[in-house]
């Protein structure tokens, strides 16, 4: 484990916001004072079962009520909630809500060209449901079977989902940004019968070959035996293979527009999404239903303050856990509206979001710092022709937010009117866990500031596995016990998923991430501690993943990826490849270095172009043969010039110990190619 991130990490100071006091006409704050905060966090750390059985009740309906509120424990990894209940995640998110006022707004599809919008009501959705849950019956999904979801931002893509859940089937979504070799080896590894896509996706004013992405995928996954195609743009030069391939709204159009909800047991799996292992080979977290939902229920209706007449818009995309949890899930649990936004934050130009807000009276908004970021940088005029008078609580999600950006979403955006959720969580976790409380925190620029109920975070010492008790301390982050949202295992692997989550630190579950905690008890998020991971505007990837793909190209004999501090994306990819002796191009062959970039974007995805390929004689590796990635990393980031090599006290001093390098000339070779690759 590397511990770069942990040492010497500076004492956090930093202005503390109060909460803001609601104005005249909103809705008093779910929670509106920190003592309502400890009391309910005590409550739940000390009597769990007491504290969710009762929230369970309040927030969900069940068909079955649960008995045994929780069992097991991360140190056997046998977690479990709401034991012998019966639930259904569709019915909780659809059913209910468009039994008691089936006009109200579910769903506003804000689609990629601004002029376009629609407005789909609680009963529009259960129909539309039903009716792709009983075309998915005809074709054989049963109660545990898996569904492939690969879909534009279109409300049909949520449809598949609920549909799925409707019926007990296990959805996975996979991000239509993904290639099709990404798409293939999910597909696989989820053991996908079904495959739900469109014909093509809009982006920014660019249209996405998503059936073409799809058909390559297909190629190789013999066991899909049924893809539904939903008609995005209609294009008839999109390919078409029947009996294989059939149209959504071909299939939809004679179907019942009501299916039965299959009752669940609250331990039935829900979903499967794919996050980036160490390995190189993606992981199937897994979800279950009542505890995943009661998470997502919870966490959206406090950390949001939602109530009944709120719009939420959240600006994730479906195929990451973001969406799942805060676009699909989390609101619609909650009887609100959620926006579905199908476009970029810069489409048509950098005004969209606030137009989106106004437009839609949006009271809670949920992105990503680094699109906060990105709009910092194009200019506070493009919010000034909006009013922005409907927000109360601007989310942040992904990655840890900058104080700079902090205080431009607080000041700019929110007009200092607004409450700034900066929420800490991961695809693991399925839902929030460190977060402010709009009525109750007061917030610090940067910071995640506190767990939210039933999370008993502990700072643990890397090397040792002892905690860090008190405050002014920075570690791993972990979490002593078991909350209902956790994932319960990898999908076919519960091996790995103990050894990735559960093994590293016995007794608690393992983030993967550094973290301070400050003299006021609040949490600084450091960033990832095992830096195999790269995080790039809130997208993991693998580094090991995306050395498999540059391999792969004939020209190149081994790689290593690491990832820099990147000021937009917070973290950026920069790849060292290293070429076969009879590969005749020059290190600086711009066509070489296309090639390789292409190698990866068409292996994982365009969200994984690397900002730098260094093409180097060699790697810095010890005489057994390990690739020094620190030093790849600081040479990378630019901590060591080409005046550094020539003094080993210097270079010993930025790059620790090189006494075990085989060949410790390969430093300066870097450094030089380094250079000249910018």
């Amino acid at each position: 484990m590397t511990t770069d991130l942990l040492t010497n990490a500076p004492e956090v100071e930093a202005p503390v916001f109060p909460p803001r006091p609601p104005r005249q006409g909103r809705p008093t704050p779910h929670i509106s004072s920190m003592d309502e905060y400890k009391k309910m966090y005590e409550q739940s750390i000390a009597d769990p079962a007491t504290f969710f059985g009762k929230m369970a009740q309040d927030l969900l309906t069940w068909f079955k009520p649960f008995g045994k509120v929780t069992f097991g424990s991360f140190k056997e990894g046998n977690v479990s909630w709401f034991l012998d209940g019966q639930v259904n995640a569709c019915y909780n998110c659809v059913d209910r809500h468009a039994l008691a006022n089936p006009d109200k707004i579910a769903i506003i599809w804000e689609a990629d060209e601004p002029n376009q919008h629609v407005s789909i009501s609680y009963g529009t959705v259960l129909a539309e449901v039903s009716r792709l849950a009983n075309v998915l019956k005809k074709y054989g999904v049963r109660k545990g079977d898996t569904v492939a979801i690969y879909m534009p931002m279109v409300p049909e893509a949520v449809y598949a989902m609920l549909a799925c859940a409707r019926i007990g089937a296990v959805h996975s979504v996979v991000f239509a940004g993904f290639s099709a070799d990404a798409l293939r080896d999910r597909m696989l590894d989820a053991k996908c019968k079904i495959l739900i896509t469109a014909d093509q996706g809009k982006r920014g004013g660019k249209t996405i070959q998503l059936k073409k992405i799809a058909d390559e995928a297909l190629a190789e996954c013999p066991s899909v035996h049924t893809v539904i195609v939903f008609q995005r743009t209609g294009d008839a030069a999109v390919p078409f293979h029947p009996p294989r391939d059939v149209w959504w709204h071909d299939e939809t159009m004679n179907q019942r527009p009501y299916c039965p909800c299959e009752p669940m047991n609250s331990e039935d799996p829900l979903f499967m999404l794919y996050t980036s292992g160490s390995t190189g080979k993606p992981k199937g977290v897994l979800h279950t239903t009542a505890g995943y939902l009661l998470g997502v229920t919870a966490t959206t209706k406090y950390i949001f303050d939602l109530h009944e007449d709120d719009v939420h818009g959240c600006m994730a995309d479906v195929g990451w856990i973001t969406g799942h949890s805060y676009i699909v899930y989390g609101p619609l649990a909650n009887g609100v509206t959620t926006i579905l936004f199908e476009s970029i934050p810069t489409y048509p130009n950098a005004g969209r979001y606030w137009e989106l807000v106004d437009k839609h009276k949006v009271t809670s908004f949920y992105t990503a710092p680094t699109a906060i970021r990105a709009l910092r940088r194009l200019g506070d005029e493009h919010l000034q022709p909006y009013n922005l008078d409907t927000l109360r609580v601007l989310g942040s999600v992904g990655e840890p937010i900058n104080p700079e950006a902090w205080m431009w979403y607080y000041k700019v955006v929110g007009r200092e009117r607004c409450a700034i959720v900066d929420t800490y969580w991961q695809t693991e976790t399925g839902s929030i866990i460190i977060t402010p409380l709009p009525g109750a925190t007061p917030s610090k620029p940067g910071s995640a500031t506190l767990p939210f109920f039933g999370v008993d975070v502990a700072v643990l010492d890397p090397q040792t596995g002892k905690e860090l008790v008190g405050t002014g301390v920075t570690g791993v982050l972990a979490v002593r016990s078991s909350f209902p949202s956790i994932a319960r295992s990898i999908y076919d692997n519960h091996e790995r998923y103990m050894d990735t989550y559960l093994k590293p630190y016995i007794g608690y579950y393992f983030t993967g991430d550094g973290v301070t905690r400050d003299k006021d008890g609040y949490y600084w998020i450091r960033g990832r501690v095992e830096l195999d991971v790269i995080n790039v505007s809130g997208h993991r990837m693998s580094t090991a993943e995306i050395e498999s793909a540059l391999v792969q190209h004939a020209a190149c004999a081994e790689a290593a990826v690491v990832g820099i501090p990147d000021e937009l994306t917070g973290q950026a990819i920069v790849c060292f490849c290293t070429l076969k002796t009879h590969t005749a191009p020059q290190a600086t062959d711009q066509t070489l270095l296309a090639a390789l970039t292409s190698q990866v974007r068409s292996h994982i995805g365009p969200f994984a172009t690397p900002k730098r390929i260094v093409v180097t004689p060699d790697l810095p590796k010890t005489r057994s043969g390990k690739i020094m990635r620190r030093i790849l990393r600081k040479v990378a980031a630019g901590d060591v010039g080409e005046e550094d090599v020539l003094n080993e006290d210097v270079l010993r001093l930025k790059l620790g110990d090189l006494t075990t390098l085989a060949d410790p000339g390969v430093v300066a070779a870097l450094v030089k190619r380094v250079a000249t690759s910018q």
